[in-house]
């Protein structure tokens, strides 16, 4: 067994690993994963004894503490009991001697001088590792890659060590290379105790069992890999994780504002924390385990900002929202989609106060909102559908962008025009005297939309929910919107909850999805799932409705929406009609019978939430 106990290393006087604590035993693997600096590498120095640096803690092994070996027992152990695969191929092998040479030197170094044995065990390495007899005769210049990484690879196992530790094994490879570096490390580290440095996530979930999350010497969260990939709960290993391309998430890609200093008091990442609040300036949080689950965050991981529970609003006798259950998590975007008239903007209205709801509730950061005062929208703020409508065409662009600034009350006239030209900057839009004098109907309708932007961003918000902001642009238009609202979301940490009818769009800027129909939602889920793999037939109609650049024409969805046939055909004896049924089934494909008598609930279903009886019925059949 390996463990590290509280260990701290610093380098000039500057704590580089601040009190690490990790277990492992025979068989398991841990991947550590973070930025450049984090003290990944640092991490891995320190158990082989390899650290320049000042070292205090523990790391016991095999009931020692390799901190107080002596220099002479540390070198018997490593390349022994422990190896290592360092990150640079380059400088790990010595330039004069051939790739064989150097397998049979780790092996003679910590056995008899027997030659044969090590030319033979170097042999059996090397084909392990697909490398033919004329590779194990060349010099590391005459290698490839991926070849000098198997060399590596090979003087690791020499001795078939208990500990290895694998260092970016895949760093600089092409993908059909690490694919056969990964699966070759999978193979002979089956036994052994893993540890992998990478910041490659992906080597990182085909690797370890387990992974720790690394940053400024402290790890922030650590959990089993699935898991902490799907549904991460610090706000960096979120970060991280919007940062990393792959072909399993469909939004595009955003950083993480700023840079990591190991010069910071209390949460090292509340710096660029976007849900950072006063304790996390003073004292340093605790890594605690919560179910399966290590985190370290004095908010308990990413919090919901808001919450909408069970709202219902009806219109005469047609009811729009029918007991919806909606959460918005910090600095995520949320899409909500579906198709004209299911009830999307009557719901972000209600939210924001404009409508009243007849039931339910909204929280915001935990708080019940029960009256929505100027504190409210200080943190909620709207872009509305048609900019021309929301913006007073009596007012020119610097009066539209002041007014919340004015309606709150906030600091003197020419702080007020300093706060308007900064938000314009922001929109990508001049903020010289002659634009500010301009009125909405000198605009062309991207910069009436960015006006609007600006407007609701004025006030320096939280949340910002914005409904169809390019259903009325081109699609060149529409990318810069879209670009700058992902932007502002990197750069300020809001949270967006994104109004649209096309699916198209919502996958590519939004992290979770919730499908709406005649004011219910019938799916919910991260959005590379919903659609990828969409449970709910309505889901699936949408999807296939997307707009594609193909001549093919599918034709209809699988629903046939407006034909009376279809109605008559699908009501059976018995069946109701409003809210006791499911609102598809009427134009559903493949109608259960209970369809059309029964209303289904929102049932968690793999990764996705689902209102579908058909689809809960194969994950739990005694709901079917």
């Amino acid at each position: 067994m390996l463990e590290i106990k509280n260990l701290k290393v610093s380098y000039n006087g500057l704590d580089v690993l601040k009190g690490i604590n990790l277990t492992l035993k025979k068989g398991e693997s841990l991947a550590i994963i973070g930025e450049t600096g984090a003290g990944k590498t640092t991490l891995s120095l320190s158990i082989l004894g390899l650290v320049e640096g000042r070292l205090t803690g523990e790391i016991l092994f095999q009931g020692k503490n390799l901190l107080n070996l002596p220099e002479e027992e540390m070198r018997s152990l490593r390349g022994r009991e422990i190896a290592m695969v360092f990150q640079n191929v380059e400088a790990a092998l010595h330039p004069l001697y051939t790739v064989n040479q150097q397998i049979m030197e780790a092996i003679l170094v910590h056995r008899e001088k027997d030659r044969d044995f090590a030319r033979e065990r170097a042999r059996q390495l090397l084909a392990r590792v697909g490398l033919d007899e004329r590779r194990a005769q060349s010099y590391p210049h005459q290698l490839s890659g991926g070849e000098k990484q198997k060399a590596l690879i090979c003087i690791a196992l020499a001795n078939d060590p208990e500990v290895l530790l694998l260092d970016e094994p895949t760093a600089a490879l092409d993908s059909l290379t690490k694919a056969e570096i990964i699966a070759l490390l999978r193979e002979v580290a089956r036994d052994k105790i893993t540890l992998v440095i990478t910041h490659d996530l992906a080597a990182a979930a085909q690797m370890a069992e387990k992974i720790a999350v690394l940053y400024g010497g402290r790890i922030l969260e650590m959990g089993p890999t699935a898991e902490l990939l799907e549904f991460p709960r610090h706000p960096y290993t979120r970060g991280l994780i919007r940062s990393y391309p792959n072909m399993t998430t469909t939004k595009d890609l955003q950083g993480i504002p700023g840079r990591m200093s190991h010069r910071v008091e209390g949460c090292p990442f509340h710096p660029r924390c976007t849900q950072k609040i006063a304790v996390c300036w003073q004292e340093v949080p605790e890594l605690k385990q919560k179910g399966n689950r290590h985190l370290a965050c004095h908010r308990g991981g990413i919090i919901p900002l808001l919450e909408a529970r069970n709202i219902s609003k009806s219109f005469g006798k047609v009811e729009v929202l029918q007991s919806v259950d909606l959460t918005l998590y910090e600095g995520e975007t949320l899409a909500l989609v579906g198709e004209s008239g299911s009830g999307k903007t009557t719901l972000a209205k209600t939210v924001m106060g404009l409508i009243p709801a007849e039931r339910g509730e909204v929280f915001l950061e935990g708080e019940r909102i029960l009256q929505r005062k100027k504190e409210f929208y200080e943190r909620v703020q709207m872009v509305f559908q048609n900019p021309g409508e929301s913006i007073s065409h009596r007012m020119n662009v610097y009066q539209a962008v002041k007014e919340p600034l004015d309606v709150q009350g906030w600091r003197s006239e020419e702080e007020k025009l300093q706060k308007v030209r900064r938000v314009l900057n922001e929109v990508e839009l001049p903020s010289d005297e002659e634009y500010l004098q301009k009125y909405p109907h000198h605009l062309s309708g991207g910069e009436a939309q960015r006006v609007a932007i600006a407007r609701a961003l004025v006030l320096d918000p939280k949340l910002l929910i914005a409904d169809e902001p390019t259903s009325a642009l081109d699609a060149s238009v529409q990318a810069k919107i879209l670009k700058l609202l992902l932007d502002l979301q990197e750069e300020r940490g809001l949270a967006l909850l994104l109004i649209t009818h096309d699916i198209a769009l919502a996958r590519k800027v939004s992290d979770r999805m919730a499908v709406m129909l005649r004011g219910s939602i019938v799916e919910e889920g991260p959005t590379s799932e919903v659609v990828n793999n969409p449970l709910h037939p309505y889901t699936k109609c949408l999807v296939e409705a997307a707009p594609a650049l193909s001549r093919e024409v599918s034709g209809p969805p699988r629903a046939v929406r407006n034909s009376e046939k279809n109605r008559e055909q699908a009501v059976q004896p018995g069946s109701t009609t409003g809210r006791e049924h499911c609102p598809f089934a009427r134009r559903c494909p493949h109608p259960l019978p209970r369809c059309y008598r029964e209303r289904p609930e929102m049932k968690a279903c793999s990764m996705h939430r689902v209102a579908c009886f058909r689809e809960l019925g194969k994950n739990h059949p005694e709901q079917a």
